[in-house]
């Protein structure tokens, strides 16, 4: 990527803080209607991640039909819109109401994980609000240690980490983040890590990740077997019943210390937590981008 000027820094910067600002102070029925407008004005003014998202479903869903694709589509962005909201408000969620935003489900097998004493590693993705999900674990039971990409843009960076840090979480930078995980986990902490997204052929591995071959970085299933960590898959996922998010644990996925297999296995259980709510996971990611060699591009 190209060197990124000072003033598309500042601008994008400033309209950043005027949306987070606008998301946090305006009244919360209309704060959601704004976190609604701007997720739907993400969807327009990009018409690509669409045809991305469409791309997607149609192979990862072949059975299913134009309308249905569309709605998981809509159901993308409005769940993109819900984030914004928690997100900008997150200066305001406490100890003492926290329990108005998110619950959880499945506490016990994050209880079992920490009696083995070394340490948990959060296999989550980007599935409902994976932000809140760090966020309100720190209120709500202990803080944990955050692995984040950092932004393109520094002044946004600041932005988003300094919020993130907010209820007591570590963030650990993907630039150099192995030494800190092993401490954490040395002393039975928590670490979350994004392992949806798709990797580089050098650095991961082909498995199936509904019925298509994707490409998974190594680097999890290596940090569970050096560690001998349990690995938790975690996601905060929203509830249209309850009107608030449901924090689920699932059992801890069963490491052989071979990282193929392990990849795969952690994959398996992404992909089954996307099925239970498959509008709220991010379709708008070339997840399929690296192929095996000599298979076609399938984004054209």
């Amino acid at each position: 990527m190209g060197r990124r000027s000072g003033f598309r820094n500042g601008l994008e910067a400033g309209i950043a803080r005027l949306l987070v600002g606008s998301l946090e102070h305006a009244p919360r029925p209309v704060a959601d209607w704004l976190g609604h407008c701007c997720a739907r004005s993400l969807d327009f003014a990009i018409p690509r991640l669409r045809k991305i998202a469409e791309r997607n479903l149609t192979f990862a869903y072949p059975d299913r039909d134009a309308a249905w694709r569309g709605r998981t589509i809509d159901g993308v962005f409005e769940s993109i819109g819900r984030l914004l909201v928690a997100f900008a408000r997150f200066p305001e969620i406490t100890k003492a109401n926290v329990g108005d935003w998110i619950r959880y489900e499945g506490f016990e097998h994050y209880r079992c994980a920490k009696e083995r004493g070394n340490g948990v590693l959060f296999a989550t993705a980007h599935l409902g609000n994976w932000e809140l999900s760090a966020y309100a674990h720190a209120l709500l039971t202990e803080p944990m240690n955050v692995v984040v990409r950092p932004l393109d843009n520094p002044l946004i960076d600041e932005l988003v980490e300094t919020r993130r840090a907010l209820s007591g979480n570590k963030l650990l930078s993907k630039r150099d983040f192995a030494r800190s995980i092993f401490q954490a986990l040395r002393a039975n902490e928590p670490v979350g890590i994004l392992v949806d997204q798709n990797s580089s052929a050098e650095n991961g591995v082909f498995v199936p990740f509904f019925g298509v071959p994707a490409c998974a970085n190594l680097t999890f299933a290596k940090l569970a077997a050096r560690s001998g960590a349990a690995v938790i898959p975690g996601f905060a996922v929203w509830s249209a019943r309850e009107r608030k998010y449901v924090l689920k644990f699932y059992p801890a996925v069963e490491m052989t210390g071979e990282a193929e297999e392990d990849t795969r296995r952690i994959q398996s259980s992404i992909e089954a937590a996307i099925r239970e709510a498959p509008d709220q996971w991010l379709w708008i990611h070339r997840r399929w981008k690296t192929r095996p060699e000599g298979d076609p591009n399938l984004y054209g």
